[in-house]
């Protein structure tokens, strides 16, 4: 059996663990530098605020409507993420974090538990040590669990945030329940094919002949098939290290002058070089990408990438955050207003397994250096570390302007009882 648990509103939930003045009110939080609504609560949904709306629109709207709105606070829920995973673990010694909210347990060895039981007991501690509201869906695959997490979802008073799809008689009820195009990994490309046949919910999907689907799909859709079929064949993902690692973000506003822009390639191929030490990995290739704002068409666009080749494989933040300086200068143009950067690191090797090189190699002293660095930024929880070329206060250069404290990972920020 499998249980996808999943945060109700995660991000707004969070909001309202260390502001209990927004219980029950709606609560909008935006993306990057206050950008559109990314999630909100159950009240602002049902005054139909529409996902993805951009905020200099809805503005009105959300002050005629009592509509609390709040940038995005990503440390806190960073923090909010792992606290709930690391209760998750106490549970199942198999899951899988599928997503900032949301995990999949595999539950082997209950076949003599009362699962719906075992859900509530997993509800109760999240809800008691972190103050976050689940939802807990278990059925005999990872596809039907899902399945279940949203008739759970869609109903808390009569489901109790709890939905167990445990006999064929409840997968056929919970199928036919499930239009086609809310079924896990069914797109909208995908549901209009689907629809075009006359496949109308997930029980209409499990119906067709499991030839046709491989003929005019994919194995993907095939397993998803089987797994609502009630057949196991989608298992649990194994952590991995990544090929790719990319920094890419929004700017705070427009830069045209060539050293604020310097400044934040420095800084994102710091990040970069961070997350390759994590993973124990080296890099042999970087990509800088530079460009204006596409939305803004009055103005000149420029939109272009440098790619460098490492002479050895590396993992030094100096050497990867020089080379990307280097980079963007080469495409950098005057005049441009600039809104958006990023940097990536690919043709990565495990740092203890790859081809040396006769005659270039890393600076000796790097390896010491970075590690003092790491294990200092760890100890004190923050980039206190940085190279002379960075920001010293800022870290990631957004607007925030309805930004909440970050409760549990600032020191100077957290609850204050008088």
């Amino acid at each position: 059996m499998f249980a996808l648990v999943d945060c109700n509103n995660f991000y707004a939930s969070c909001e309202r663990v260390f502001n209990p003045n927004l219980q029950n009110k709606p609560v909008a939080i935006l993306s990057n530098n206050d950008g559109c609504v990314i999630s909100m609560s159950d009240e602002a949904k049902k005054l139909e605020l529409p996902f993805g709306a951009p905020i200099f629109k809805w503005e009105q709207f959300c002050k005629d409507n009592n509509i609390t709105v709040l940038s995005s606070n990503y440390p806190l829920y960073g923090d909010m993420s792992a606290r709930v995973m690391n209760i998750l673990g106490d549970f199942s010694p198999d899951i899988e974090v599928y997503s900032i909210d949301e995990s999949f347990l595999q539950l082997k060895g209950f076949e003599n538990y009362d699962l719906k039981e075992y859900a509530t007991q997993i509800r109760t501690r999240i809800s008691k040590w972190t103050g976050i509201p689940t939802c807990v869906g278990i059925a005999p695959t990872k596809a039907l669990s899902k399945v279940a997490n949203k008739i759970a979802r869609s109903n808390l008073k009569q489901s109790k945030g709890i939905c167990v799809i445990d006999s064929d008689e409840n997968r056929i009820k919970a199928l036919k329940w499930t239009k086609i195009g809310k079924v896990w990994g069914i797109g909208r490309r995908l549901q209009k094919r689907l629809q075009a046949k006359g496949i109308e919910t997930a029980y209409d999907f499990t119906q067709v002949s499991s030839d046709w689907v491989l003929k005019n799909f994919s194995i993907v859709e095939w397993r998803l098939q089987k797994d609502l079929q009630g057949i196991s064949k989608i298992p649990l993902e194994e952590v991995s290290s990544k090929k790719m690692i990319a920094t890419t973000r929004s700017f705070e506003y427009t830069y045209s002058d060539i050293d604020n822009i310097k400044e934040r390639i420095s800084t994102f191929a710091t990040s970069c070089a961070e997350k390759l030490r994590n993973q124990k990995s080296s890099c042999h290739l970087l990509i800088v990408q530079l460009s204006s704002d596409r939305h803004k068409k009055d103005i000149q666009q420029h939109k272009a990438s440098k790619t460098v080749c490492f002479s050895y494989p590396t993992d030094s933040t100096l050497t990867i955050a020089n080379a990307a300086v280097e980079a963007v200068k080469t495409i950098f143009k005057s005049g441009i207003k600039y809104k958006r950067a990023g940097v990536i690191v690919a043709g990565l090797v495990p740092n203890d397994n790859y081809q040396l090189n006769l005659f270039l190699h890393e600076n000796p002293k790097h390896k010491p250096l970075m590690s003092a660095i790491d294990n200092l930024n760890k100890k004190y929880k923050s980039d206190k570390i940085k190279l002379a070329n960075q920001d010293l206060k800022r870290t990631w250069k957004m607007r925030q302007e309805r930004l909440s404290p970050r409760f549990t990972t600032n020191i100077n920020e957290i609850i204050k009882v008088t």
